[in-house]
């Protein structure tokens, strides 16, 4: 964080004094640069590649920076207002209109300002990625016969099977499809279970990128309740008899955004439901390798435990390595498995092979066990500092549930009103103004949430002295927002 920030600050200066120089003319060298502002060489080289970027400067290699030529003159934007009413078009009652809206997807991608702490990551922060481990097992993948060339459409073999053993015994590599991570897998199983216009029963609270992935398909989210035990079967067998879905999408390990486990007892339960309904499960396991040191032992996927092919797991390498390692998988049994594969080629024809090749060096490396083990250990420690740091400064954040793994606690903010305290927007704002950066509760929802809430992620920052200044900021912008929603002379409550 402290890098991006020189960069930014860097830029920000020479953007100011391009004025000096001609059009053509020389920057001073990358060393002077360095001395001058007493920045290191990487920060230098990424702040003149941002000027580059936008057009202020050229570069020529062994010559130095130039202040670019003034731009020609940009030419009348055309009129694209047809676009309204040509995407506005749903093709008649029958079809649901597809919207894309992507703003939940981005809250967790977009980079905030600098010196803003990111408790709205949806990755693991640098300092625990396995970027050594990731280095030497591209490289090693590089000098793979065959590295560069076409991979099967199924994914290499030895990575399926691996994906097959760690699904369970049940699964074998035959029923595995090595996928471009697991945003890519979901769609591309929405996309084969239920035709445009279908219902898609979902847990609420959910995960904001599958809502996305199914609106955009055409498909009609609808909410099942949770508990702390997870979705509610009652619930659900009601929302299948009421809406007639074929389709439930469900992450029952350390569900996101509210960390809940399905209880043992809701597991066979909820597998009768969806067959007895003619329904498929997909099955989101984001969160298996985000286990914490002391969640112990964890229940197998659903997959795991289903002989009829109800199940379409989902699993992934990317939330516990690195965002750039797309690699998932799909497993399926039955017909269903041949209409996976069908779309899959059509959307991507295959995961590029050394990501595959480098996947596959990475998991079978001495390094990938202590990379989980170090990853659980932090989690562990990171998730406790930020639990016990909201309890002590924003007791008014209800905490129901610190969950043993994934990266992120959901807190449920006290109920909104005339007099009664600051709604959602307002402390997302107010958190944003105090340079701290935290997930609204609302795009997780598919429906009117039922409070106000908020995700604050503890995966995504640096380590526990982050996580302590960013909940101090986030008290600090709390009591701001609180007193902006009290009437004149209203004084704050204990």
């Amino acid at each position: 964080m402290q890098e991006r920030s020189s960069v930014a600050e860097l830029v920000t200066s020479l953007r100011a004094e391009l004025y000096r120089y001609s059009p053509g003319g020389k920057l001073p060298s990358s060393r002077a640069l360095v001395e001058r502002f007493r920045v290191s060489p990487v920060t230098v080289s990424r702040a003149i590649a941002q000027l580059a970027a936008e057009g202020l400067v050229t570069t020529r290699p062994g010559s130095g920076a130039f202040r670019a030529e003034p731009r020609a003159e940009v030419p009348a934007p055309g009129d694209t207002s047809w676009q309204e009413v040509s995407l506005s078009g749903d093709g008649g009652p029958e079809v649901v209109p597809r919207t894309v809206d992507a703003s939940g997807v981005l809250a967790t991608l977009a980079a905030p300002p600098p010196g803003t702490i990111e408790f709205n990551g949806g990755y693991l922060h640098a300092d625990l990625q396995p970027e050594r481990a990731l280095s030497a097992a591209l490289a090693r993948a590089g000098r793979r016969p065959g590295a560069w060339g076409r991979p099967p459409t199924d994914g290499l073999p030895e990575l399926r099977s691996w994906f097959a053993r760690e699904i369970g015994p049940a699964v074998s590599g035959a029923d595995v499809l090595i996928t471009a991570g697991g945003q890519s897998a979901l769609a591309t199983a929405l996309r084969a279970l239920a035709p445009p216009g279908a219902p898609v029963l979902v847990e609420s609270p959910t995960y904001p990128g599958m809502l996305a992935v199914a609106r955009a398909t055409g498909l009609r989210p609808v909410p099942v309740p949770m508990d702390a035990d997870g979705i509610r079967p009652e619930l659900l067998a009601d929302a299948f008899r009421a809406t007639g879905a074929r389709v439930l999408v469900t992450q029952p390990l350390f569900q996101n955004p509210t960390g809940a486990t399905l209880a043992p007892a809701r597991r066979p339960e909820v597998l009768a439901i969806a067959r007895a309904a003619g329904a498929f499960v997909i099955e989101d396991d984001f969160a298996r390798r985000l286990v914490h040191e002391d969640a112990g032992p964890l229940p197998p996927p659903l997959a795991a435990d289903d002989p009829d092919g109800v199940v379409v797991h989902v699993c992934s390498l990317t939330k516990v390595t690195s965002p750039s390692l797309r690699v998932g998988a799909l497993a399926a049994r039955g017909p269903v498995l041949e209409r996976l594969r069908a779309i899959q080629v059509v959307d991507s024809f295959f995961v590029p092979r050394p990501l595959q090749e480098a996947a596959l060096e990475l998991v079978g490396s001495p390094a990938w066990g202590r990379h989980l083990a170090a990853v659980a250990a932090e989690l562990r420690g990171r998730r406790t500092v930020m639990a016990t740091a909201l309890r002590s400064e924003l007791p008014a954040l209800a905490l129901p549930h610190v969950p043993a793994g994934g990266g992120s606690l959901w807190l449920r903010i006290p109920a909104t009103g005339a007099g009664t305290g600051p709604d959602e927007t307002a402390v997302t704002s107010a958190a944003l103004r105090a340079s701290v950066a935290i997930a609204a509760g609302t795009p997780y929802f598919c429906a009117e949430p039922p409070a106000g809430h908020v995700r604050l992620s503890f995966a995504a920052v640096s380590g526990p002295g982050e996580i302590a200044e960013g909940v101090r900021r986030l008290r600090t912008a709390y009591d701001a927002a609180y007193a902006g929603s009290r009437g004149p002379g209203e004084a704050r409550g204990g």
